[in-house]
């Protein structure tokens, strides 16, 4: 009896392997320089690759896309009678910029009856807990993180008296993010009468592997339509003083009242929709949730700026591009994860060179080390390019802003990272009003005022310096 030729089996088993691998990278038409990598991580570490691409690649987003379009058509019918009907009249500059999104499908800008700015944790919460307290018909929430501690029980129970009084409370909370957070958890709240979805719940499957993309990365609340609020902060302890004392993280968000409300509410709605959340107001029960706008038009222009794997014009990461490339005098920039693409990076190069004041604000120390160690080798890169770096506490920063000289400011939930861009859900409001980028300038300042220079840190550490190379090979990931 013949011996199994069990080395023959292996090397066929290994060129079978990286035949089907890479025949499948080459029918996802990804970028060159990502299927070559991928390629030659399949070549060389078959297995190792393999596991890492099961988690992180992008298998069943295609999928996923379609059931995701599905839902947004179900919900047009239902929305698409909530339109503006005045556009804000913009400076050329910012005019170019709204014209950006807008040509991306995000709608103009449109106005907004109030803003309000926070600077931490406690502003926003208690700026939340009064627009629950005085929600009427219904309050609509979605948090990449709702942890089942003190922050989070608290809001839970201001949810569930709202709906003990009639409002319609609807949460979502992502299966990744808030992994805690579970049926007994939510009791209080569903025997009231309070909905809750989970967006992309996991299951024991092959295809759950995947589970670190497409994941809900917004933090955005609405209440009656008409008050909305987003930004980077989540809720969970670490965000409060009153619960974490100096060591609550430093964080930005914002409130926004009136109009751009609705199109805030569209992007709750759809990923509500997407995760099996009913909704199915028409006529006038469907003006509650969309109001018409003001009679007394005017104030503030802002502009909702939504984005996620569905869309592979990947909005957000297209605005921030075009407002670097065209800004003149400054690019601030606040971000936890500094991990820009290629065109990012080159973009803030070239303002640089054209004499724009570009300055990034990141953590000392963020909530990840493994993408500090692949920030910093940008950090290094960026600062000899002549781009001002300054690292921030601790605490931990995790405000998520932008100042495009006086022409526009964002705040949203986007970090600056692949992972931002191109697979999660995620929103941002460009705020055009001179009065909100004076804010958010000197916001920036005052966090640089405290900052120290990047280039402060020790860099010769040649061990340091090796596994922060290594880190930055996942850079498309983090």
């Amino acid at each position: 009896m013949s011996a199994v030729p069990w080395f023959e089996i292996l090397v066929g088993s290994y060129v079978l392997w990286v035949l089907a691998a890479c025949a499948s990278l080459l029918m996802s038409r990804r970028s060159p320089a990502s299927t070559l990598a991928w390629m030659f991580a399949f070549i060389a570490l078959p297995v190792v690759s393999g596991l890492y691409y099961m988690v992180f690649g992008p298998r069943r987003l295609q999928r996923r896309r379609r059931r995701y379009g599905i839902a947004r058509e179900r919900l047009a019918g239902h929305t698409d009678q909530a339109k503006a009907t005045e556009i804000p009249k913009l400076a050329p500059d910012a005019a170019g910029l709204a014209a950006v999104a807008r040509r991306l499908g995000q709608g103009d800008p449109t106005f907004a009856s109030a803003v309000e700015i926070f600077d931490g944790g406690d502003q926003k919460m208690e700026a939340l807990e009064k627009a629950i307290a005085a929600a009427q018909h219904h309050l609509h929430m979605e948090y990449y993180i709702w942890e089942p501690d003190k922050v989070g029980t608290h809001f839970r129970d201001l949810a569930a008296v709202a709906a003990g009084r009639g409002v319609k409370v609807r949460i979502l909370c992502d299966a990744v993010g808030s992994p805690r957070v579970g049926d007994e958890f939510w009791k209080p709240l569903t025997d009231r009468g309070g909905e809750i979805a989970v967006f992309n719940r996991l299951h024991l499957s092959p295809a759950s592997l995947n589970f670190a993309n497409f994941r809900t990365h917004r933090k955005i609340a609405i209440a009656d339509g008409d008050v909305g609020f987003l930004g980077g902060i989540n809720i969970h302890d670490p965000e409060s003083s009153t619960r974490s004392g100096k060591d609550a993280w430093r964080d930005a968000h914002a409130r926004i009242d009136g109009e751009p409300v609705g199109r805030l509410q569209r992007t709750f709605l759809e990923n509500w929709t997407y995760s099996g959340g009913k909704f199915n107001a028409t006529g006038v029960e469907l003006s509650r949730y969309f109001p018409p706008p003001a009679r007394d038009r005017g104030g503030l222009p802002v502009q909702i700026i939504a984005s996620g794997p569905d869309d592979e014009n990947f909005p957000i990461h297209a605005f921030f591009l075009a407002a670097i490339s065209t800004a003149r005098e400054r690019v601030w920039i606040e971000t936890p994860y500094f991990i820009p693409d290629e065109p990012l990076e080159s973009a803030m190069r070239i303002a640089e060179l054209r004499g724009v004041d570009v300055q990034v604000i990141v953590p000392r120390q963020g909530d990840s080390r493994l993408v500090t160690a692949a920030s910093n080798t940008y950090c290094e890169s960026m600062r000899k390019a002549g781009v001002d770096i300054f690292e921030y506490g601790p605490p931990m920063l995790h405000a998520k802003m932008m100042v495009i000289d006086t022409t526009v400011a964002l705040v949203g939930t986007a970090n600056m990272d692949n992972r931002s861009f191109r697979l999660n859900f995620e929103v941002a409001a460009a705020f055009y009003d001179a009065g909100v980028i004076a804010l958010l300038a000197k916001r920036f300042e005052d966090d640089r005022a405290v900052c120290k220079p990047f280039s402060a840190r020790r860099r010769g550490d040649k061990l340091q310096a090796f596994l922060e190379s290594v880190a930055r090979l996942t850079s498309p990931v983090l």
